[in-house]
């Protein structure tokens, strides 16, 4: 029987593995550790197996939400899970009905392991973005069937174009109004986070093909989600769709740090005359967009946050498994931050954003 967990910080930006999806994580594994071997874990089976050598701890954890997850959570202070398929999920499969069935898939898998413990957990839900329409159609079944509580998209859908040629999708693009228009609609956020590259962009003579020490979490995510995110700011979705809300993780992948100078250019009158969105980048980070602490504990630049965009637009997260919740937690206590701030980010505005079934 799930226990009510007693009051604690609430974090929105934690991946999970379904079984089936061990078939695709396989691709960006070596990504993130490089030199590692693809986990054996069969995509048939519901756990790990005792068998599994520790260099499948990553993959285990993924799989994992009812135990090694919640010790932690427990032993931490951690009241409430939101989770979410971990990337690139969806955006990562090129045929478009590939791509919805796993979306379809992970999203009935993962609402019945919420229902085991709705008092620990939420869910996100995977959509594919090679169309408008999938995407609107997938991410309303998921809440209103589903019960969850907003969309996790991996920054850009990788899409055939024929034979052996993939293109990209970026959501700012006037084809994808349908969808912001339904996310609207159903009054839930859209979690905008960070890919790897796919295949196509690691070869000699790429983007990242001599620069693979940048790949990942510490450079390239950053570096590829804020052009998504400056870009969709820029494109009038949020003049369209003016109750619409994102929210992004690891201190706004570096967007708050500059937005003096995305303003001090983007308001200048040549620009002003030709943009195509009604306001300046910072108007959209402090009325349409949030940013959370996912894998960025750092106190000086949540306060800079805080400063910038205001305690109502900063969220806590871990972003587990890959940064632990022992470390999110230690460095949560010691942010020297007012109580009423630390009670709204650690665990008020997510319950309020995302309309959680929490007591304030």
């Amino acid at each position: 029987m799930a226990t009510k967990a007693p009051r604690g910080t609430i974090a929105i930006e934690e991946a999970v593995l379904n079984p089936a999806g061990l078939s695709w994580i396989a691709e960006s594994a070596p990504l993130f550790n490089p030199g590692q071997a693809i986990s054996s874990l069969s995509p048939s089976s519901s756990s790990p197996s005792s068998s599994d050598t520790p260099k499948h701890s990553l993959n285990r954890l993924l799989l994992d939400i009812h135990n090694t997850r919640l010790a932690q959570m427990d032993d931490h202070g951690v009241e409430y899970m939101l989770l979410s398929l971990t990337s690139p999920g969806a955006q990562g499969e090129p045929d478009a009905a590939k791509a919805r069935a796993l979306a379809a898939e992970a999203n009935d898998w993962l609402a019945g392991e919420v229902a085991q413990n709705p008092a620990r957990f939420g869910a996100l839900a995977a959509v594919s973005m090679h169309n408008a329409e999938d995407a609107a159609a997938e991410a309303t079944r998921a809440v209103r069937e589903l019960g969850m509580f907003g969309v996790m998209v991996n920054d850009y859908q990788v899409v055939s174009e024929g034979g052996d040629v993939e293109g990209k999708k970026y959501y700012d693009a006037a084809e994808f109004r349908p969808f912001w228009k339904a996310v609207e609609e159903l009054g839930v956020p859209v979690y905008m986070h960070p890919r790897y590259p796919p295949a196509r962009d690691l070869v000699t003579g790429t983007r990242y093909g001599e620069r693979k020490q940048i790949l990942g979490a510490a450079v390239q995510f950053h570096l590829d989600l804020s052009m998504h995110l400056y870009a969709l700011c820029s494109s009038g979705v949020f003049d369209e769709f003016p109750g619409l809300q994102v929210v992004v993780g690891h201190l706004g992948e570096g967007i708050p740090f500059n937005l003096w100078r995305a303003d001090h250019w983007y308001n200048k009158p040549v620009k002003k005359a030709t943009r195509p969105s009604k306001e300046d980048y910072s108007y959209y980070f402090t009325h349409n967009i949030s940013i959370t602490t996912s894998g960025n504990f750092n106190t000086a630049g949540l306060k800079f946050c805080i400063d910038q965009l205001g305690a109502e637009r900063c969220f806590y997260s871990i972003d587990y498994p890959y940064d632990t919740i022992g470390e999110a937690q230690a460095w949560w206590r010691t942010v020297d931050l007012p109580e009423d701030q630390k009670r709204v980010i650690g665990r008020e505005n997510a319950i309020r954003l995302f309309k959680l079934p929490l007591e304030i």
